[in-house]
This record gives C-alpha cells, sequence and structure tokens, in this order.
C-alpha cells in the first residue's frame, strides 16, 4: 500500500487509477449515506478523490488511507450539503449544558441496521448529520467537532439529543405508527 501511494504522489496515473478502483465502491456508499441523489453523491466521490489526490503528500500514515481519504470525502459532502444551503446547525453555546453520554443507550432487539438508517433519516438536520457521524460512521465528538465547524459541547449535545430522537422514531417504529 505504501508504495502504491508513493506512486501516485509521482502522478503515476496507472498507480492512481488502482487507489481509486479499490475504494471507489466504499467512498461512493460513504457518499449516499450523506446525499440521496446518487449523481451527486457520485459527483461528491469524484471531487474527494481530486482533492486526496491533491493533499496526497500531507497523507502522513498516522491513520489507514482509508480513514483519511473518509474524511476528505465526509468533509466534501458536507461542503455540498451547505452549498445546498441545508443549515446544518446554528446553536448558542452559551445556553447548552454539556449532555452526559448514556452508556447504556441501546435499541430493542430485532431493530436492524436498515431501520435505525430509516429512523435517522426522519431526523430533523441538526442532529441527524452528527448523529450519523457518530453511530454510522463511528467518529468522536472531537472529530465531528472539526468536520462539521461546532464545538465538542455542541457535538456531545446533538448526539444526546439524536440519540432520544433517534429512540422516539424507533418507538414509533415498532408500534406501527411510523413510515
Amino acid at each position: 500500500m505504501h508504495q502504491l501511494i508513493a506512486a501516485c504522489h509521482a502522478n503515476n496515473r496507472k498507480a492512481q487509477m488502482e487507489l481509486y478502483n479499490r475504494y471507489c465502491d466504499g467512498m461512493y456508499i460513504v457518499t449516499r449515506r450523506f446525499l440521496k441523489d446518487p449523481f451527486e453523491a457520485e459527483d461528491a466521490m469524484q471531487e474527494a478523490f481530486i482533492k486526496a489526490f491533491t493533499k496526497l503528500h500531507q497523507y502522513n500514515g498516522e491513520v489507514t488511507f482509508g480513514a483519511w481519504l473518509k474524511k476528505i470525502v465526509i468533509n466534501k459532502c458536507i461542503d455540498k450539503l451547505k452549498a445546498k444551503k441545508m443549515e446544518l446547525v446554528a446553536l448558542n453555546e452559551n445556553v447548552l449544558n454539556t449532555a452526559e453520554e448514556d452508556d447504556n443507550w441501546q435499541i430493542d432487539d430485532g431493530i436492524g441496521v436498515a431501520r435505525v438508517k430509516t429512523a435517522i433519516e426522519h431526523l430533523p438536520e441538526k442532529y441527524k448529520y452528527p448523529l450519523m457521524l457518530y453511530l454510522i460512521e463511528g467518529y468522536d465528538h472531537e472529530e465531528i467537532s472539526e468536520i462539521m465547524n461546532i464545538s465538542q459541547v455542541a457535538s456531545r449535545t446533538m448526539v444526546h439529543r439524536g440519540k432520544k430522537k433517534l429512540q422516539e422514531e424507533l418507538k414509533h417504529l415498532k408500534n406501527g405508527t411510523g413510515y
């Protein structure tokens, strides 16, 4: 992998194509979580790869290449959402209290990942994206705060509130009153 990245860094087009082919399917799935339009998702993925190739000199190997690329892809998706003038979040931090993480937060057995993702889709925008980053993408609050350009306190609060809303949505699903 290290040799492939070095070849890409040297503008070897064949190596760039190989790296693209290794990661394009997985990164497309990530873009589709954020952008529902398949063409827009593909466009975001392409732009993210272009940015990754131009910023390849910044990749230092501290994390896997896939994790580094995924962060670029997610940032590109958020940029596209912002460009569509979707207001992600405008929180007054003076009003927020730190939300304590609920250590035993869980959902009922029998509710699969697909149902959780469907329920997340129905959440308000200000909770949907931080919750997706936290639950689905596996980012911590420090990373979410960097990606969304918000404080860690705001990230904790939005994830905490998003989890509560998600539990409500899942209860509606279970009781048959949802979608």
